[in-house]
């Protein structure tokens, strides 16, 4: 349930800051952090809610749990509590991969690490935890279980960034067709709106835009490597869909042939970036402390992972007081209750491919990601107790074997 008592930026921060420690396993698996963290442990907001955050997110271009946190953190104190959210989120895995940039040389490859493996199953425990409690409080009929499968399914056959917007656009196209004039009056959330809210959303949405054309002038103009480099990483912000995993692509052909960075050198932070919990744009932070070695890299870093969120902070923070305004007419409620019921869909396809098919190699895998759901959901574990423990257990394996 939404509480009426708003919590301190003080505890905002603590929150957000103990999730980015312990969210481990990417973009999907944060979602299931957030919901179990912040919907059932602190009820600071309910199910729908949170699918309706989600499904905006889905639809914006940018690492979608990040703008998640960021908006969750700006439903709960404003704009301040939106930047302590992102801040605290990101951090941990920020300061580690600039920590890593500096002793890359020394530091071998994470990619056969039994705690590693023992962290990608404590990500299929969280997501299908995700799913199923977000399944029966969101596909409550045969209309929506079958969107929700259905979207399932065409994720599954066609994987492209593009085709996740299109099965919640065509989500919110059914439900609007199926429940609009049926939505109670009870459901209905009239939250108040602020007109110069409205305005300083659009001011941001035009920044946002504006920065796109300037930045690149701005580096052919003066020539300067720092310059160039942020126009680098806040044209991969701005222009990506799909998450962390679709931008490293994206980077490594702005820094790689430019000779910022070698491929080698790039690889061993992907790899790196992989073990580490918080959303993986932070990558950007050991991709900017790498291309400057020195005493100072850690500038550049910090440089490179605020040009990276700021196009994210600028769509959320522009789009959300609008999305707010509108998801409290009735009509944009039938098509919510369709689009909720198709990002289950999305979360499950998800849940399959890259969570399970990436982390489950063998029967002891499935035996032990059956385990650690069932501490998740019946045991009500606290989800970090539940990753350092499978953490623990992949590297006893590991030694054991």
């Amino acid at each position: 349930m939404d509480q009426d008592t708003h919590p301190s930026l003080t505890e905002l921060a603590r929150v957000f800051l103990k999730l980015g420690c312990v969210s481990f396993g990417g973009p999907i698996a944060h979602l299931g952090y957030l919901r179990a963290e912040l919907v059932e442990k602190r009820e600071w907001l309910d199910d729908s809610h949170y699918a309706d955050l989600v499904a905006l997110c889905q639809f914006l271009p940018g690492p979608s749990s990040s703008q998640v946190v960021f908006a969750l953190g700006m439903h709960r104190a404003g704009l301040a509590g939106a930047l302590i959210a992102s801040v605290c989120f990101t951090l941990p895995s920020a300061l580690l991969m600039i920590g890593f940039a500096y002793g890359v040389a020394t530091v071998g490859s994470l990619q056969r690490a039994g705690w590693l493996h023992g962290l990608k199953l404590a990500a299929v425990a969280v997501v299908a935890q995700a799913v199923w409690g977000m399944a029966r409080k969101l596909c409550t009929d045969r209309a929506r279980v079958t969107l929700c499968l259905v979207s399932a399914a065409i994720l599954l056959t066609v994987s492209r960034a593009f085709v996740q917007i299109g099965v919640i656009a065509m989500g919110a196209v059914v439900g609007y067709l199926l429940y609009r004039g049926t939505v109670p009056e009870s459901t209905q959330r009239t939250e108040p709106t602020d007109k110069r809210s409205h305005g300083w959303a659009a001011l941001a949405l035009a920044v946002c835009a504006g920065l796109l054309g300037l930045l690149p002038a701005l580096a052919r103009t003066t020539g300067l490597r720092s310059i160039a480099l942020l126009d680098a990483f806040y044209r991969a912000g701005a222009l990506v869909f799909g998450g962390g995993h679709v931008v490293l692509p994206l980077l490594r052909a702005e820094v790689v042939p430019r000779g910022w960075l070698s491929n080698d050198v790039f690889l061993a932070g992907y790899g790196a970036a992989q073990a580490l919990p918080g959303p993986l744009f932070a990558f950007a932070a050991y991709v900017g402390a790498a291309t400057s070695p020195g005493p100072r890299a850690w500038v550049t870093g910090l440089g490179c992972l605020f040009a990276i969120f700021l196009p994210a902070w600028l769509l959320i923070g522009g789009a959300l007081p609008f999305w707010q305004r509108l998801r409290s007419r009735p009509w944009a409620q039938a098509a919510l209750a369709g689009a909720n019921a198709s990002v289950v869909g999305v979360l499950l396809a998800a849940l399959y491919h890259p969570v399970f098919t990436e982390g489950v190699r063998d029967r002891r895998d499935v035996v032990a990601g059956l385990l650690a759901f069932g501490l998740l959901e019946h045991w009500k574990a606290p989800p970090w107790g539940v990753v350092l423990a499978m953490a623990a257990a992949g590297q006893w394996v590991l030694t054991a074997g």
